[in-house]
């Protein structure tokens, strides 16, 4: 069995999973043909489907993703979209949301990404998108982060009327490319420029290592450390981006 494909003898797909490899396509794009993820390998890839096009809410994320595309790219990641519509939906869409949608004071916003041609579902099946007990065939709010090697690292669903929040998909992108950097973990609600997690011991030795650092008054097997962001975008981008989140958190 191709791991790629997730099949098991009965022909059907399994949704994958956290870790496994992206399942192989070749699809019909607004901005021509690609080959997945083979295309986008030394990349990372957010690969996101939305319900349908002239949709509301799916009108608001597109909107949103676009704006802060500079960010993604600056971050070494492309963004590709995917519903059960034509192309020509598609097409038509992005250019009314161009031509007469304002959002958040956004407007005249021109679609770059490409959006990928699903008719016949086979796509939004391999990768667990289409969810029956939802109600009908269209694809669900589904996020997958694949890496540069093809992997998929991260996977997240909406239900349909709940619109994605654009600037948690980045924040878990850059925490997942802080993890691989610097070989560390993000506690809760973390954002660049707060305390990582360095990896807890295993053996007693290094318990007790732990313990008599600077922060001896932690717990042995939790211990941080601080890793500026000046620090963490040199290391994961050579491009400087906007860091300005709008998630404000309340400091304890």
């Amino acid at each position: 069995m191709n791991k790629s494909q997730h099949k098991c003898d009965c022909g059907c797909h399994h949704m994958p999973k956290i870790g496994d490899v992206a399942p192989e396509f070749g699809a019909n794009t607004t901005n021509g043909y690609i080959q997945f993820p083979h295309d986008y390998r030394g990349r990372w890839v957010v690969l996101f489907s939305h319900p349908g096009d002239f949709t509301p809410v799916c009108t608001t994320e597109f909107i949103t993703f676009q704006s802060m595309i500079d960010e993604f790219r600056a971050l070494n990641t492309d963004l590709v979209g995917l519903s059960v519509d034509s192309n020509a939906s598609h097409i038509a869409w992005i250019q009314t949301i161009k031509n007469d949608i304002v959002f958040m004071g956004w407007k005249n916003v021109d679609i770059s990404f490409p959006i990928i041609a699903d008719t016949t579902g086979k796509i939004a099946r391999m990768y667990g998108m289409i969810h029956d007990a939802a109600g009908d065939t269209d694809t669900v709010r589904a996020v997958f982060i694949i890496d540069p090697r093809g992997i998929i690292r991260a996977i997240l669903y909406y239900p349909k009327a709940i619109g994605r929040n654009i600037t948690e998909i980045k924040r878990i992108l850059i925490a997942l490319q802080t993890s691989d950097a610097f070989h560390v973990a993000t506690p809760a609600e973390w954002i660049p420029g707060e305390d990582v997690i360095t990896p807890a011991p295993n053996t007693t030795s290094d318990a007790i290592s732990h313990k008599s650092g600077k922060d001896n008054e932690r717990n042995w097997f939790l211990r941080f450390k601080m890793i500026s962001p000046d620090m963490i975008l040199n290391k994961i981008t050579n491009r400087k981006f906007i860091s300005n989140d709008k998630k404000t958190k309340k400091k304890k």
